[in-house]
């Protein structure tokens, strides 16, 4: 068990960095969910009368998008900076969230899904990979943990903007104020956001790099990157030996974590209305979800600080799969508490994954790294609304709706049991062999973790 010294996650002059990046994974999280809240309504909408097919394809689009933006983000960061990747992105989908709000057909509003997800895909890994950076080296689970309360609470926004505008103003209400949040969010970005010292000595700007480091409470970077380190590609270092195997384990856990995301998050309010509840109940199920996972939140981080990642995200794998096997259970009103503890454990699973990545990766790769476990990620995330879909469609959704998302998660906890307890110093010191002065910085940084 490590020890984890107590100290604050960030530096006081980052102080509105964390707002920042919570405000953006607001809107990420937000978009989440507002399928999922919607989809009775789009279904139902007497201009389109979407049947259940139809509905799962256009979201399946905004979530091929968002694999497709995770899996280029890696390189687009390189080339621009982890600054205006965030800040483009936010620009982006939410002007495409609003465009929504507007669509007069369901093939114009699917290309707008598959849009948008274009920049959600590519906003969160660069929100947790600045946020980690940023972070006290004791703390970054917890960190990235707080970019979800950022992103559940936009989710849970979702839900409950559902149950006050769904009946009175329809659901293209809910696109339309999506996308709205930014034009107070972009403008305080491009005036307080930092850029990442890590990629500014990458581009040689040591002197702009180690201003924004000491300003922030990181560590100085006092030289330039050592050939070894800039002339590996990072997408060819994740086949490496030294990467191979976990690298395999957090894609296929990745892949599980974002199904269960994403397939409770898009087909819970129908699987409940399915089990017989009405749907403004239905509804207050995702929420209720929502609500747990928050809670969730706090716990995980620090249980991942204090253990690691990889145990963490274990025995919360585990743990999802058994009270999502109890959601079949007709347990009167304890269903919403079987619900809450299903949503403490279940999505923070993945949030745990996307420690274990930082954790087991040094610096120079971590962006191809956490674009690469988002993006393939993603694929769980289209595979998530397809079951759903199809469990609903074939009217299998009590018990077995419930029992193959607990198997999904089942798979996630073996999958992690046979990846190794990474550490990102161990195998940075293998790639580079000897560690000029400004990796020793970040070595012994992490070494604190």
């Amino acid at each position: 068990m490590k020890t984890v010294t107590r100290q604050k996650i960030f530096h006081p002059n980052a102080r509105l960095l964390p707002w920042l990046c919570l405000g953006a994974a607001f809107l990420d999280g937000y978009d989440l969910v507002i399928m999922g809240v919607t989809l009775p309504s789009l279904r139902n909408d007497p201009s389109w009368m979407l049947s259940t097919e139809v509905a799962t394809t256009i979201a399946t689009f905004g979530l091929i998008g968002m694999a497709i933006g995770a899996l280029m983000v890696g390189p687009l960061a390189d080339r621009v900076g982890r600054r205006m990747t965030i800040i483009g992105s936010v620009i982006g989908f939410s002007i495409l969230t609003t465009a929504g709000g507007f669509a007069p057909t369901p093939e114009i509003f699917g290309l707008l899904k598959f849009l948008a997800g274009l920049g959600l895909g590519a906003c969160l890994p660069m929100v947790i990979l600045m946020m980690t950076e940023f972070a006290s080296p004791t703390r970054r689970s917890f960190a990235n943990s707080l970019v979800f309360v950022g992103y559940n609470s936009g989710a849970i926004m979702a839900s409950v903007m559902g149950m006050l505008l769904l009946e009175s103003y329809g659901w293209r209400s809910l696109f339309i104020i999506g996308g709205l949040p930014a034009i107070i969010l972009v403008p305080l970005m491009l005036r307080y956001l930092p850029e990442s010292p890590a990629f500014l000595r990458s581009r040689g700007r040591l002197d702009e790099a180690d201003d924004i480091a000491r300003r922030y409470g990181l560590d100085t970077v006092t030289a330039p990157p050592t050939p070894a380190t800039s002339q590996k590609a990072p997408g060819r270092m994740l086949f490496s030996r030294n990467y191979l195997r976990n690298t395999v384990a957090i894609w296929v856990a990745s892949f599980m974590g974002l199904l269960l995301v994403y397939g409770l998050s898009t087909w819970l309010p129908s699987m409940m209305n399915s089990a017989g509840y009405g749907l403004g109940s239905s509804v207050a199920f995702l929420a209720v979800l929502n609500i747990g996972t928050m809670f969730g939140l706090f716990v995980s981080g620090r249980v991942a600080d204090r253990f690691s990642p990889r145990t963490a995200a274990i025995i919360w794998f585990a743990l999802s799969a058994v009270f999502l096997a109890l959601m079949s259970v007709d347990s009167g009103v304890w269903i919403y508490l079987v619900v809450a503890v299903a949503g403490f454990f279940a999505p923070n699973a993945q949030v745990i994954v996307y420690a274990f990545v930082t954790s087991s990766h040094p610096m120079h790769i971590r962006p191809t790294a956490l674009g690469a476990a988002a993006g393939v990620g993603r694929l769980g995330a289209i595979s998530g609304p397809i079951l759903g879909g199809l469990l609903v469609s074939a009217g299998l959704v009590i018990p077995w709706g419930f029992y193959g998302f607990a198997l999904v998660a089942v798979i996630g906890a073996i999958t992690l049991a046979c990846a190794n307890d990474g550490n990102a110093t161990r195998v940075e010191a293998i790639d580079d062999k000897a560690p000029v002065p400004s990796q020793r910085n970040e070595i012994g940084a992490l070494n604190h973790e």
